[in-house]
This record gives structure tokens, C-alpha cells and sequence, in this order.
């Protein structure tokens, strides 16, 4: 499987790992703390903690508002005040944006300091450009409160297949006449599920062919029921390995395991039943 690098950072431990030119940085467990980055795009998803190392990322997506997973925005936040750097954008479901924005607001009484920063609210099917070349999607997952996941694209304008070979003043004269001659192709490079039941992969199939899938996989033990686990919103290993030949991935990092288990356990129980086809693309992190 593949290997990362682990670092502690003001107390808040991060593991690292770097796959076709993308580097994905965070950590993981279930009602602990979730967070990550993706330095290249300057993004990051979920603030469960925030490394001091984070706070230079100015843009945040956030799966949903359990405190494992947003208990830190209003520290993130103040921090790039203290440091006087441009307030960040975070996106997040549009129905927690009211109670967040409260959230910081009380945090503002007893901090005495401001909460600034550009909260946005995102829904399924929504699109939010990064850069020139990138874009993000945001998608529905199955959580026990609203919850969304975010894939981010690599988009590029190519030429049309019926005007392959044509001479560039060709090309030229028709863009002139308002031709339009390419057309965007794009392809997923990063998707975030953050905390989901099974429904939220099968309802966006470009999750399973992301260069990188980072999702969840709360529990693994035989003995734990999957109607129960699927009613909180969470995955089984059973549901992962029903879908091993839906995951065209090159790289699938499963976090979010439950507290209930210890690494080892981990690292047996799943490294025991991964099918061939899947053991070196799944980077287990714990």
C-alpha cells in the first residue's frame, strides 16, 4: 500500500502523500477531528483542527457541521486576522450558512475579536471555479444532516474533432466569424465525500473515476450492522468491497475510521479482504 509521511504540527497531527503532481495533506477519525488540504489548488476540506501549517490555505469546503468537522473554523479563521491575512472563503451546504454565521458571531462576543471571512452557501449540482484550469462540483452525500462532497476538476479547451487538421488561419477565421471552434474537456482529479453512506458514491458516479477518491470507511468489523451504520450516515468495509469494481481510481485514501478500533486492526482486517485489484491503489489513513 502506499506510504505517507507524518507530521505533528501544532498538536495536530497531519499525514502526507503526493500522487501524480497532487499532494493531499489531513487527517482523519471519526468524532475526533477530519481535515485536509490539497496545496497545489489551495484548498482544503473540512476544519475538524487546523495545523498552524493550514492557515496560509485561503480557501475551505465543508462537508457538514458536525463538530468533528468544523470545530476549528472560528480559530482558522482568527488566525489569518492575527496574521493580517485576507479573510478566506469558506463554502459549505447552504442551510448551515444562518447557524455558522451566528456561530462565529457569538465566538466574536466572547473572543472580542472579528470573525471575517466570506461564507458561502453550495448546493448539489453547483459549480465554483478555482483558477483558470480547475473547478469544483459539488454533489449530494447521505449524511444524518445536510451534507455535500466536492470533486475538483482539471478542465482544458480542445479543438474540435471537425476542425482537427484545418490550417491555423483557418482555425483563425472562424473564431473571427464567431465559429466556436473547441470545446472543454475535463477531467476529475480530487473528490471529498466527507462523512456519507454508501448513497452519496452511487449518486455521483464521477466520484469512483477521480484520479484521487479521499472518502470514509467508519467501520469494518463483521459484527457491526450496516442498516445501523447506513442510518448514521456512515460506510462499511462490506459496502466498499460491493463496489471494487466500480472504483476506477488510481488512488483511494479511506479515513474516518471509527475510535473503536485500533491501527492494527485496521490494517489486518482490511489488508485481509481488499481484492487484489484494489490493495495497491487504497492508502489506509490512520
Amino acid at each position: 500500500m502506499p506510504k505517507g509521511v507524518e507530521s505533528v504540527v501544532d498538536n495536530a497531527p497531519f499525514l502526507s502523500f503526493h500522487h501524480a503532481g497532487i499532494t493531499v495533506e489531513g487527517y482523519s477519525r471519526a468524532a475526533v477531528q477530519s481535515y485536509w488540504r490539497i496545496p497545489e489548488f489551495k484548498v482544503g476540506f473540512d476544519l475538524g483542527a487546523q495545523p498552524w501549517d493550514f492557515m496560509g490555505t485561503p480557501t475551505w469546503f465543508l462537508s457538514h457541521t458536525h463538530l468533528d468537522h468544523i470545530a476549528a473554523l472560528p480559530v482558522y479563521v482568527a488566525r489569518r486576522r492575527m496574521m493580517k491575512m485576507e479573510p478566506p472563503r469558506i463554502f459549505l451546504p447552504e442551510e448551515a450558512v444562518e447557524d455558522v454565521r451566528r456561530f462565529l458571531h457569538i465566538v466574536q462576543r466572547l473572543d472580542r475579536g472579528r470573525m471575517v471571512c466570506e461564507l458561502n452557501g453550495v448546493a448539489p449540482g453547483q459549480e465554483i471555479d478555482l483558477s483558470r484550469e480547475h473547478v469544483v462540483t459539488v454533489f449530494r452525500t447521505t449524511h444524518t444532516i445536510p451534507s455535500v462532497g466536492f470533486l475538483i476538476w482539471d478542465r482544458r479547451k480542445k479543438l474540435k474533432e471537425e476542425y482537427l487538421g484545418l490550417p491555423g488561419d483557418k482555425i483563425r477565421d472562424l473564431r473571427l466569424a464567431g465559429t466556436e471552434v473547441t470545446r472543454e474537456v475535463r477531467t476529475p482529479l480530487v473528490c471529498y465525500t466527507g462523512d456519507t453512506s454508501p448513497g452519496g458514491l452511487d449518486g455521483y458516479p464521477p466520484a469512483f473515476e477521480a484520479k484521487i477518491l479521499i472518502t470514509e470507511l467508519s467501520f469494518i468489523r463483521p459484527n457491526h450492522r450496516r442498516e445501523k451504520i447506513h442510518k448514521f450516515g456512515h460506510m462499511h468495509l462490506d459496502d466498499f468491497l460491493e463496489r471494487a469494481d466500480k472504483f476506477h481510481n488510481e488512488i483511494i485514501i479511506c479515513a474516518h475510521f471509527s475510535t473503536r478500533y485500533h491501527p492494527n486492526e485496521v490494517r489486518r482486517g482490511i489488508e485481509a479482504k481488499l481484492p487484489e485489484s484494489l490493495r495497491e491503489r487504497v492508502k489506509l489513513w490512520i
